[in-house]
């Protein structure tokens, strides 16, 4: 009997916030390598499974503790905070995966980004002010593509969330207003979701001294852009989607 890989989206941070099938699996599972002090303890309480933290293991590391699991025919679930789908390192797994045939599934999770706007109160796309959201991060120890640089990608002026970029913070402002006026509306969260969760507001002029203020150091989303206006006060914006005038299959 072979054994399979499972990675799964832990959500932002609150237990109550990974998906109903995430969280099956993660109590079926025989073996849980979770991602450190990135996923709430909370969620490996009462687990029957052996469970590892990755914080202090390299990629060898994790891959052997796999390998020798699901050639016992165990069950692994290797658990990542927020969704798998951006700044999850899983791609170099699953890559080693694939190359000794170790069959794997991904569960999707609540990205801390989505618990950030729902934190706000509000939609990131506005009517007339904004369709399009990036998600990006500032060149640090990983290298970012010069065309995807924070500076280029302010000139569009769209929804901005800023990972893993907080304690670069006077950087970040400085490539953000290379495409944003000063007084463009910023949010800062820290640990969405969380207890100890923070958010702090202001405008791009301000960010540095805000994040410096807060004593905001890292485990922090940056969003800016002037759709975050919404969660101020009534931008008078709205979709044609419930238009009375608006057409559509359901509605004549």
């Amino acid at each position: 009997m072979i054994g399979k890989v499972y990675f799964i989206g832990a959500g932002p941070g609150d237990p109550e916030l990974i998906t109903i099938k995430g969280r099956r699996l993660l109590d079926k599972a025989d073996v849980v390598i979770y991602a450190g002090s990135l996923v709430n303890p909370q969620l490996l309480s009462g687990l029957k499974a052996e469970i590892f933290d990755s914080s202090r293991m390299n990629l060898d590391e994790i891959i052997n503790i796999i390998k020798g699991s699901v050639d016992k025919g165990k069950t692994v679930v290797r658990l990542h905070t927020g969704d798998t789908s951006i700044y999850s390192a899983i791609s170099e797994q699953i890559e080693r995966l694939r190359e000794l045939k170790i069959e794997y599934e991904i569960i999707p999770g609540v990205s801390s980004w989505m618990a950030g706007a729902a934190i706000l109160g509000q939609e990131l796309t506005i009517p007339e002010i904004n369709q399009t959201v990036i998600l990006t991060r500032i060149e640090g120890r990983t290298p970012v593509p010069e065309k995807e640089g924070l500076g280029e990608l302010a000139k569009h002026r769209a929804t901005m969330v800023i990972f893993l970029s907080v304690g670069m913070i006077e950087r970040v402002r400085e490539e953000l207003l290379k495409g944003y006026p000063e007084d463009t509306p910023v949010v800062i969260i820290e640990k969405a979701t969380w207890t100890e969760q923070k958010v702090v507001r202001g405008v791009l002029g301000d960010i540095a001294e805000l994040v410096k203020n807060a004593g905001i150091k890292k485990t922090a989303l940056i969003y800016v852009g002037e759709a975050l206006r919404a969660s101020e006060g009534s931008l008078g914006k709205e979709s044609r989607l419930y238009h009375g005038n608006f057409k559509h299959g359901f509605r004549e």
